[in-house]
């Protein structure tokens, strides 16, 4: 097997933390080579040094034998290597298809812009994907999901040997993630290099070749997947086993009704849905790309506008026009997108957990109390272990997994009666998945009515007590977890059966 790329003594620091320490490494053309490790392990780091966006400390790299220096992604797509990043880049002012050719638009002799020529490129790369949507819409009007497999078309669409994947499939329902899963054993049949990373173990034993495995910044070893199973590779990860990633389930299931929900619309988004939430309960929204469940959450907190329907929080009418009236109500929604919607990333992690709870931390006169923001900062910080443990670094610069945990706190800080979470654990890894779901149903164990909105069925069946599933905008039934199969929720999220609520 032909050697595409060979790293040797990689290492990397930011402020003195040393992220990665001495690896070395190869991929291979006509592979899929996974890359496993909890959140801060130096995964996406070593990526981007390979992409060009960061310069290694030390180390070499080698791509076809020949040794380069990548100081730029400009320098990695020269030599054939894309990478498709976990958190977005898109410029969502823009349509699709200048988002797939944007910096390299095909022009005619005399300067002009071929626009129907890239529309249609477009077209092709999506529809390898199982993505038919207009090349001409406007990216901020499309799902987060749609938004996610546009930047994985993007690299797909240039003459790329070495394919890099950061959490591809973090947002991605079923039939996505196996549209992508069929066309990365193409490209991989047809001699390209593929780097696969996920937290998501399942997928890595079902479509790499070989695992590597990071753990604080180091090598712990490559397996050959047929040798690998998903207890060895946690072992790895964490140096420790985890037998238990869902806890028991609710502890009371007579709470009284949090939230009642009657009849809500919103046109070309959903229709009459009708739901109660109850006090120590999960509930879980499950639903392919497209059935509403995010627009449905929105609207629940007042970042969009209802038509039609009305809401009792404890029994008194509920109709926030604005997030910050909901929180205020005590209800609160985890954004699935915490780069846009979630988190102030060039500010502190003490100031991103209390920007939802500013009451808790000012004083009769609105003066900032330093001191108690740092108080709940950290509690929250240990809380989670969001690593490093340094309440004053900047958000954007701690790892996407990180970032998440100080997302959750952001919302714990506010203390809500309603938490709807969305996708809460994307981008996580196991150990920290494990923790969020023990946290989730502590909460629910204390009183707090939960929503939880997940495209992973294994999260869905494991946590939830009661399961909501939308398909095209309507409810097609709730159903007591109870003997539930992952095969009986996707019959109901197709369409092919209703379950009577």
């Amino acid at each position: 097997m032909t050697e595409a790329i060979r790293i040797s003594g990689i290492s990397k620091s930011f402020s003195g933390n040393l992220v990665l320490d001495n690896i070395s490494l190869s991929f291979n053309s006509g592979e899929i080579h996974a890359i496993c490790g909890e959140n801060g392990a130096g995964k996406s780091t070593l990526m981007k040094i390979i992409g060009g966006v960061y310069t290694a400390d030390s180390g070499r790299i080698w791509v076809r034998g020949e040794e380069v220096q990548i100081r730029s992604p400009q320098d990695a797509f020269r030599h054939g290597i894309g990478i498709v990043h976990q958190e977005l880049s898109l410029c969502e002012n823009m349509p699709v298809w200048h988002n797939v050719f944007v910096n390299r638009e095909h022009a005619g002799p005399l300067g002009m812009i071929k626009k129907r020529e890239m529309q249609e490129e477009t077209k092709t790369v999506l529809g390898k994907l199982n993505m038919h949507i207009d090349p001409r819409a406007r990216v901020s009007t499309l799902p987060f999901a749609t938004r996610q497999m546009i930047e994985i078309a993007k690299i797909l669409s240039m003459n790329i040997d070495v394919l890099i994947f950061d959490e591809p499939t973090s947002a991605l329902s079923e039939r996505e993630t196996q549209a992508l899963f069929e066309l990365l054993l193409t490209l991989r049949n047809e001699g390209k290099a593929i780097v696969f990373i996920s937290h998501k173990l399942d997928e890595v034993l079902s479509i790499s070749d070989r695992i590597t495995v990071l753990r604080d910044g180091c090598l712990v070893g490559t397996l050959d997947t047929k040798e690998a199973t998903s207890g060895k590779i946690v072992s790895m990860m964490v140096g420790r086993d985890i037998k238990d990633l869902y806890p028991p389930k609710a502890k009371n299931r007579n709470g009284k009704t949090i939230l009642q929900v009657s009849g809500v619309s919103r046109k070309a988004k959903f229709a009459d849905i009708s739901f109660e939430l109850k006090a120590g309960e999960i509930l879980g929204l499950y639903g392919l790309v497209g059935s509403g469940r995010t627009e449905l959450a929105l609207s629940l907190v007042g970042a969009d506008r209802l038509d039609s329907g009305t809401m009792l929080l404890e029994g008194s009418p509920f109709a926030p026009r604005s997030p910050r009236q909901a929180i205020k109500k005590g209800v609160c929604y985890l954004s699935e997108d915490r780069k846009q919607l979630g988190l102030f990333l060039e500010m502190s992690v003490a100031d991103n957990i209390v920007a939802a709870a500013l009451d808790r931390v000012t004083s009769p006169l609105g003066t900032v109390l330093r001191q108690e923001v740092q108080n709940v900062a950290e509690e929250l910080i240990e809380e989670l272990d969001v690593i490093p443990k340094k309440s004053d670094l900047d958000v954007g610069r701690l790892s996407g997994g990180n970032q998440q945990k100080v997302l959750m706190g952001k919302w714990l800080a506010a203390r809500p009666k309603v938490l709807i979470v969305d996708e809460p654990s994307r981008g996580v890894d196991v150990g920290a998945k494990s923790r969020i779901h023990f946290l989730l149903r502590d909460l629910a164990n204390q009183g707090m009515a939960v929503m939880m909105i997940s495209s992973d069925l294994p999260e869905i069946l494991g946590l939830s007590d009661r399961i909501m599933v939308m398909h095209e905008g309507k409810l097609q039934g709730i159903l007591e977890n109870e003997g539930l199969t992952q095969e009986k929720i996707m019959s109901v999220a197709y369409g092919e059966e209703v379950v009577s609520a």
